[in-house]
């Protein structure tokens, strides 16, 4: 599938859509509080880790023109 031209608000935006429609849930728990997510904003492929290079650069090797944004994963108890 060729990549998406978007802007970097609907990146950051379709990324939080995927984040709240379901990957926080697999994801937030003691383990990972504090690491960043880093999300394809195209595909909803993620990836967590202390500073969000590593996942990044892992979905960029598997797709180079992945549209990704990157997250601090909350504080437990500060999620709305």
């Amino acid at each position: 599938m060729q990549s998406l031209f978007l802007t970097v608000e609907e990146v950051a935006r379709r990324a939080k859509e995927f984040y709240e429609n379901g990957i926080h849930q697999e994801v937030e728990h003691g383990d990972n509080i504090g690491k960043m997510i880093t999300i394809d904003a195209e595909t909803g492929e993620y990836g967590i880790d202390k500073t969000g290079i590593e996942t990044a650069i892992k979905l960029k090797q598997k797709k180079p023109m992945a549209s990704t944004a990157t997250l601090r994963e909350p504080l437990r108890g500060t999620r709305k």
